[in-house]
């Protein structure tokens, strides 16, 4: 009986010995060897334990142990069942082990021990950390990273296929400029204009404050109302003119800004002459409206357009342009968004204006897109208090914001109809 299990192990171990040096004379690799030969084994050794089992204990031969009864065709399967199991797990195991299942980190690791080589041309360029680093794990040498920045793309290529055999185009050369001087007298406007200003700043206590503006008010009744202006006037409605009459009744309410000094004396008119700053080819000019109290909108610029061309042709006389008691800029023609203006002597104030914005402000507590616009009034402070300069630059943005005010006299309807 113990003759066959023996010729059956004798086997199994010759089969597993013959197979171990088969294998490792192929890899080299004794663990590798040693798993395949097992995996073998259990394949090949099947018929030998089918045999030793027929011969000991019979394979329909019933054998009982405990309260455990199997026969040899029982023991048979188990016995093969456990092979295939054991051959499984070797050569898994065996797969999972090897060095073809790795390639990454046997690449990795032979590279970490190969030097990274650079020429000698570029053996002094400094490298920061993090780009040596970032070299060094994508095994880049300095010579490969600036050959790579003088790459020649497709596009390249076939720019120069196209432009073969055509004259290279030459690089326009810039053509040398001359350094001159051009230098001219000044006109005795300029002269005179230039004087005012200086003796402005050195003999007044000048002063500005600002405001802003809505102009939807005023941009829609232009907007509905140009075309009947135009039949009927036969001349557009700007916007300089509501701002000539906001003024002439703001002056009527704050009476100190249509001042003036006179040595000792502060002179007041009770009428407003308006000065205009208009630009002209021989420089700034200011023609003065008369008496702007007593003159409608269609009035203010039929005479603002009959002066302002007078001064750009130079046919405007001296009493045109002087005599004013107060004067309006408009630097918002040349796309001024905020000035500080500086006065018209002997006048005590000069208003403004500056380019209409869309900015969101808030509006009955929501936000809104509005057509604003900053003003600003510079005066002489010894003449005119902050009270008075103040409350005049809140008269115009009233009276501009609600233009129908100006019928009143820039009075609240309601409170004039209610008597209050």
């Amino acid at each position: 009986m113990l003759m066959p299990l023996l010729i059956g192990g004798v086997c199994i171990i010759t089969s597993i010995i013959g197979t171990f040096f088969v294998k490792l004379g192929k890899s080299g690799n004794i663990m590798g060897a040693l798993y395949k030969g097992f995996a073998v084994t259990a394949i090949l050794s099947i018929p030998a334990i089918y045999w030793a089992i027929d011969q000991t204990i019979g394979l329909t031969n019933t054998i009982t142990a405990g309260d455990v009864t199997f026969t040899g065709m029982n023991a048979f399967w188990c016995g093969i069942v456990g092979l295939v199991v054991t051959a499984l797990i070797i050569v898994i195991t065996e797969y999972y082990t090897s060095t073809e299942y790795r390639p990454v980190r046997s690449i990795a690791k032979a590279s970490e021990t190969a030097p990274i080589k650079t020429s000698d041309e570029f053996k002094d360029v400094k490298i920061s950390p993090v780009a040596k680093k970032l070299m060094e794990e994508n095994q880049l040498s300095i010579d490969d990273v600036i050959a790579g920045l003088h790459r020649l793309s497709k596009k390249d290529i076939e720019q120069v296929v196209e432009n073969k055999g055509q004259a290279p185009v030459a690089m326009a050369q810039p053509e040398p400029v001359e350094r001159n001087i051009d230098r001219k007298k000044m006109s005795n406007l300029r002269k005179k204009l230039s004087a005012r200003l200086v003796s402005v700043k050195n003999e007044t206590a000048m002063l500005t404050t600002f405001n802003e503006v809505d102009m939807s008010a005023v941009m829609q009744l232009r907007k509905k109302y140009q075309k009947q202006f135009v039949e009927t006037h036969d001349i557009k409605l700007g916007f300089m003119s509501f701002f000539t009459k906001a003024v002439s009744i703001a002056l009527k309410a704050h009476p100190t800004v249509n001042s003036m000094m006179d040595g000792d004396e502060i002179v007041t008119p009770n009428y407003m002459d308006v000065a205009m700053a208009v630009q002209t080819p021989k420089g700034l000019m200011v023609p003065v409206i008369r008496d702007t109290q007593n003159l409608g909108l269609a009035d203010i610029e039929r005479e603002l357009m009959r002066l302002a061309n007078k001064a750009r042709t130079g046919k405007i006389s001296l009493d045109e342009m002087t005599g004013g008691t107060f004067t309006i800029t408009n630097g918002g023609v040349f796309g001024s968004l905020l000035s500080t203006p500086i006065i018209n002597p002997p006048q005590s104030g000069i208003l403004g204006m500056h380019n209409i914005v869309e900015r969101p402000i808030a509006v009955n507590g929501k936000v809104e897109i509005r057509p604003m616009m900053y003003i600003a009034l510079s005066y002489d402070h010894r003449v005119i208090d902050g009270k008075d300069s103040v409350g005049f630059l809140v008269k115009i943005k009233e009276l501009i914001e609600n233009p129908h005010r100006m019928i009143t006299m820039g009075q609240d309807p309601d409170s004039l109809l209610l008597g209050i």
